[in-house]
Formats: structure tokens, C-alpha cells, sequence
């Protein structure tokens, strides 16, 4: 989709269910998006997941350079404008790491956690970027394509798919936006902004990576009290690509604590997952309903069933709601299901998905009571279809 953000026509792809908690992904020099598709596909079942090209890349207008990091930021925030997004958790690759760092520093009631991948607090010598820049404006891209692929992946992985994916998409990079941000980078130093940042973050760190080593990933997380450094095997600049699934692991694990509020609190982390799966209406509702009969079991249900079992990384959002909907169909538990059934709105289960949970209750539990749960399913789709 296309949105209008400030002077820019943004190219963004948005994934995942409306209700669920936000998360801004933003890529590298010389990609899109795309580089994050596999982190997407897997974190859109549990989360709100935006991909915006940068200014000057992929299919986002380009403007003239020279471009500014903090310009960059100020475009990644408009974005999130537009969609009605408040705060989110935003993860950065790269020159993206930069920009989330900077997002950060200017709008820190946006952000609610940082995942900075291969970046730094600078990226060094500047003279480097200038050439860069100098080169594309002259030359095109071509020149820069296999000196620079040549770091964005392990030897091993420089003629894999993934590669040649990485390939196409810096040939299609526009010159002057490829130059533009180029010289941002040039120009960065996040050193002092960072520095006063106080939010959870991650820094990872391919550990083949020589654009922005160890030593740079180890001095950004040095940088952000209580941040904490993963690096990832056999990868080098660009693992999202390269290590997809060591990459999505890490986020996975990293963004389940922070909803959960790391345990510290199970009271709040569960009245927000509860809030995100059935929406924020019901538990209203819910919670004006609240006499000193039942409160001792509403505390009890959220601390312990939405704070203590939904929130934990060993299973996404998305697998929990189908668990839940096959064992209230099975147990009968109308009232229970219907519920569920309401709430994928929110978790991203499809009613093809509804069905095929129902078929294996059907198989395991009974035909008798997954017909009925069907009727009870068609019913409630049917209602939401006609109250958006």
C-alpha cells in the first residue's frame, strides 16, 4: 500500500491482525522492506508488523540528497501517523538501526523497545559514503554491486538465492536515493543521543559482519543501559536475509519479554494481552461489571491465565487462539468460544483456520460437539461481518 506521510508517497507493507501491538521495521542501505519478509511472515501472527521503504528506496519517493538521519526518523514517524500507530517497538538494520536509534531519541514516548540489527553508533570513515555517493551519481549502481553484496553476506552465502535476491534489489535501488541516504550515514554520529536513551533494547550482531563489527554492535549496547548483546552465527551484514530464522527467533523471544512486561508486573502485562486479544471494549465492559463477588477471580484470570500463560514466547499469539478455540469447542464452553471466535479479529486466525480446528475437534472430541461449535463460528462471523 501507499500512504501520504509528510512530502513523501511511502511504499509500506503492513502485516498482522489491527489490535495487536505495533512493530516498525526498518531497512538497510540499498533494500526495501523485503529484507525483512521472513521476520514479517512470522511475527504478523502476535503482532502489527510495518515495513516502510526509506525515502529514495524501493517504490517510495525519491527525493534529492543529501538526506539526514533525523529526516529519515521524522519520515519513519509520519508513517506511523498515518496508520494511527502510537506507540510501537522499532527494529532497525543498518542504516535502519540508525534511524531507530534516532526515532528514539526525539520521540521516546513512541517507542517502546529497540532491536538494533548490525548497526552502530556511527559507521565510519565518512570519506567512505561520500565516494559512495559520488560513484552512484555518475556511475549508477552497478559498480557497487558486488564490492558491496560481497559484505552483506558470508562467502559461503554469496551465491545462494538470498544473495542474488539482496542483488536485484541494490541494481533497483535509485541513484540519488541510494546517494542521499548515503551521505546521512556520512554525516551520523548517535553517540550523545543514545547515550541518554533509558528503554529496552537488543543489539544483534551478524558475526561475520565487517561493515559494523562486533566491536561496533559491543560499544552500541554499552551505550543503552541494560541493553543486551546476541550475536548471530554464520552471518554477516544482513542476517535477516542470510539467517532468517536465528534472527526471528531472537526478535520472537526479545518482543514476547517486553509485552510481558518481563514478569515484573503480570497484573498489567495480562490486562494488556487481554486488551489486545479481545479488545479493549469487551474488557471495558468487562471490568465495569466488576462486583466484590467476582474480583477476586478477574485479578486472578488476568494474572494468571492472560499474565501468566499468553504471554509467554514459547508459543505466538496466533497458536494460542487456535489452542484456546479447539479446547472450548471441544469442552463445550459456548459463552467461551464465542468469545475467541470474536477475538481472532485481533489474534489473525482466519475462519479457513477456525474450520480446520473444528475439523480436528471433529476427529478427537466429537462430531456432535464441533458441529455445534460450526453453527455457533458461522454465527458469531457472520455478526462481525456485519458490525466492522
Amino acid at each position: 500500500m501507499f500512504v501520504k506521510a509528510g512530502d513523501l508517497d511511502v511504499h509500506v507493507q503492513v502485516d498482522g491482525p489491527a489490535g495487536a501491538p505495533a512493530l516498525l521495521l526498518l531497512h538497510s542501505l540499498g533494500t526495501t522492506g523485503h529484507i525483512w519478509e521472513a521476520q514479517a511472515k512470522a511475527l504478523a501472527s502476535s503482532w502489527r508488523v510495518i515495513r516502510p521503504d526509506l525515502r529514495g528506496h524501493g517504490l517510495t519517493t525519491v527525493t534529492p540528497g543529501p538526506y539526514s538521519i533525523e529526516g529519515l526518523a521524522q519520515d519513519a514517524l509520519a508513517v506511523l501517523d498515518v496508520l494511527g500507530v502510537g506507540p510501537a517497538h522499532v527494529a532497525g538494520l543498518s542504516i535502519g538501526g540508525l534511524v531507530a536509534q534516532s526515532v528514539a531519541a526525539h520521540a521516546p514516548e513512541r517507542v517502546r523497545s529497540l532491536m538494533l540489527l548490525d548497526t552502530a553508533l556511527s559507521i565510519p570513515p565518512p570519506e567512505t559514503w561520500q565516494e559512495r555517493a559520488a560513484t552512484v551519481r555518475a556511475q549508477g549502481m552497478a559498480p557497487l554491486v558486488e564490492p558491496v553484496v560481497a559484505r552483506w553476506v558470508t562467502p559461503a552465502a554469496l551465491h545462494a538465492p538470498a544473495a542474488q535476491g539482496l542483488r536485484a534489489m541494490l541494481r533497483r535501488t535509485d541513484p540519488e536515493g541510494y546517494a542521499g541516504a548515503a551521505e546521512a550515514i556520512a554525516a551520523a554520529d548517535l553517540t550523545e543521543a543514545t547515550r541518554r536513551l533509558r528503554l529496552p533494547a537488543l543489539v544483534l550482531v551478524g558475526d561475520g559482519d565487517q561493515a559494523t563489527p562486533l566491536a561496533s554492535a559491543a560499544a552500541l549496547c554499552d551505550a543503552i543501559p541494560g541493553a543486551r548483546l546476541q550475536t548471530i552465527a554464520d552471518a554477516a551484514h544482513i542476517p535477516t536475509v542470510e539467517r532468517p530464522e536465528a534472527v526471528t527467533e531472537a526478535l520472537r523471544i526479545f518482543l514476547a519479554a517486553q509485552e510481558a512486561g518481563t514478569a515484573d508486573d503480570p497484573l498489567a502485562a495480562g490486562l494488556a494481552v487481554r486488551k489486545a486479544v479481545l479488545g479493549e471494549a469487551h474488557v471495558a465492559r468487562a471490568s465495569a461489571a466488576i462486583t466484590a463477588l467476582d474480583a477476586p477471580f478477574q485479578d486472578y484470570i488476568t494474572r494468571n491465565v492472560w499474565g501468566g500463560i499468553w504471554t509467554r514466547p514459547g508459543l505466538p499469539r496466533h497458536t494460542r487462539s487456535l489452542l484456546t478455540l479447539a479446547l472450548m469447542a471441544a469442552l463445550g464452553r459456548e459463552g467461551e468460544f464465542v468469545l475467541h471466535v470474536r477475538a481472532t479479529r485481533n489474534t489473525g486466525v482466519s475462519p479457513e483456520e477456525i474450520a480446520e480446528v473444528l475439523l480436528q475437534v471433529a476427529a478427537y472430541a466429537g462430531v456432535p460437539v464441533a458441529n455445534h461449535a460450526l453453527k455457533l463460528a458461522k454465527q458469531a462471523l457472520k455478526e462481525m461481518e456485519e458490525t466492522p
